[in-house]
C-alpha cells in the first residue's frame, strides 16, 4: 500500500469490492416527456457524471448507461458529459466520440447533452466540437487547457475559432485549478460578444463573496447570456445570488438530492436550502480533503453502480477510506 498526500492509497491493479448501499438500477431508459428542460442546456441543474473506462482507455458504455439512465430518470436540467469529473483529458478523440454517442443514443434528446471539449491545440477542439455536433451534442463545453501559459489574446482567439465550427451553443468553462488560466470578467465580456458563446461554467466563491462576483460577470455580460457555478460547496449562494445553473458533480451521481438542493435555492426556500445543505456537508467535506473525483469514483463502487477506476496516473482511494464516504452518502439517500 502506497501514501500520498490524501492518505493511503490501494494498489490501483486490484480493488476491494464493497457492499452497495443501492441496487444498481437497470440501463432500460425511464419513460420521460422529450426535452422537458429549459430550452437553453446552460440553465437549471447540469448533472456531470463520471466516464467510466478500462486501463486502457476504452470507454465503457454499457456503464455509462447506467449513470445516464438515472439522470434521465430524475429529470435533470441537463447532462455534463465529458467535463473535468468526466475526465476528458484523459481519454481519445475516437473515446471521447463514443462516449458521445452512447449517451446521445440514450438520451434521445429528451434532456440537453453539453459535451466537453477541451484540447491542449486549437485545431483538436475543432475537431472535438464537430464530432461532439455529429454525435447529437445540443451544447458544448470549452475549457483552454494549456501546458505553456496562454494570453488572453490567446484564449480569445482559442474560442472564436472553436465557436465557429459548428452551430451549437458554446459555454465557456472557467477552471484555473485545471488549466492554470483565469478568466477575467473583461475577458468574458469579449467572449459574450462571438457568435454561440452564450453561457459561463464558474467556479463558485466563498459564500460571503458570491454576490459581488456575480454582479461583476453580470454587468460583463449581456443580459441573455447565462452565468453558472461548479464548486458544489458553495454553489448554492451564488444561486442565490442570481446565478442560473449549478454544474454539478454531485448531480452526477446522486441526482435527486442534488435537484431538490437546487429546486429550493431556485425557489430561495432558505429552510429547504439548509435542511439540503447540511446533508451534503460530509460529503463536501471529504471532496475538499480527498478531492471530488476520487471521492465520486468510490461513491459510485459503494453504491454498486460503477467499478470503474480514475484514469491512471490517478490512483483510487484505499478502501479505507470508504466506510467515511459510505457514511457521508447516507443523508442523501434518505426520504426529504
Amino acid at each position: 500500500m502506497q501514501e500520498s498526500p490524501i492518505g493511503p492509497i490501494s494498489d490501483p491493479f486490484s480493488r476491494s469490492s464493497s457492499a452497495p448501499l443501492v441496487p444498481a438500477p437497470s440501463r432500460a431508459p425511464s419513460p420521460v416527456l422529450l426535452m422537458t428542460s429549459p430550452a437553453s442546456p446552460f440553465h437549471g441543474l447540469s448533472a456531470f457524471p463520471i466516464t467510466p473506462s478500462d486501463t486502457q482507455g476504452r470507454v465503457d458504455t454499457a456503464a455509462l448507461e447506467i449513470l445516464l439512465t438515472r439522470l434521465v430518470a430524475a429529470g435533470v436540467d441537463s447532462i455534463g458529459l465529458l467535463g473535468s469529473t468526466g475526465t476528458y483529458a484523459y481519454l481519445s478523440r475516437t473515446e471521447r466520440r463514443r462516449a458521445v454517442e452512447a449517451a446521445s443514443a440514450l438520451v434521445a434528446k429528451r434532456i440537453p447533452l453539453v459535451v466537453g471539449i477541451g484540447a491542449l491545440r486549437t485545431d483538436e477542439a475543432v475537431d472535438l466540437a464537430r464530432d461532439a455536433a455529429e454525435a447529437g451534442a445540443d451544447g458544448l463545453l470549452l475549457a483552454p487547457v494549456s501546458y505553456t501559459p496562454l494570453t488572453e489574446d490567446e484564449v480569445f482567439a482559442h474560442f472564436a475559432a472553436v465557436a465557429a465550427a459548428t452551430d451549437l451553443s458554446l459555454c465557456i468553462y472557467n477552471n484555473p485549478g485545471t488549466t492554470h488560466f483565469t478568466f477575467t470578467p473583461a475577458l468574458i465580456g469579449r467572449l459574450a460578444g462571438l457568435p454561440n458563446v452564450v453561457a459561463l461554467k464558474n467556479p463558485a466563491a466563498a459564500p460571503v463573496d458570491a454576490p459581488t462576483l456575480h454582479a461583476n460577470l453580470r454587468a460583463a455580460v449581456p443580459e441573455a447570456f447565462a452565468i453558472g457555478y461548479s464548486a458544489d460547496w458553495n454553489v448554492t449562494e451564488a444561486i442565490l445570488a442570481g446565478g442560473q445553473a449549478w454544474y454539478s458533480v454531485c448531480g452526477g451521481l446522486l441526482p435527486e438530492p442534488t435537484q431538490k438542493l437546487m429546486r429550493a435555492a431556485q425557489a430561495h426556500d432558505i429552510a429547504q436550502v439548509g435542511m439540503w445543505k447540511a446533508r451534503f456537508e460530509p460529503l463536501w467535506a471529504l471532496f475538499r480533503e480527498l478531492t471530488s473525483l476520487r471521492v465520486i469514483y468510490a461513491a459510485a463502487d459503494i453504491l454498486g453502480l460503477s467499478t470503474a477506476l480514475p484514469p491512471r496516473p490517478i490512483l483510487p482511494l484505499a478502501p479505507t477510506h470508504h466506510p467515511r464516504i459510505a457514511a457521508a452518502l447516507e443523508p442523501l439517500l434518505q426520504p426529504a
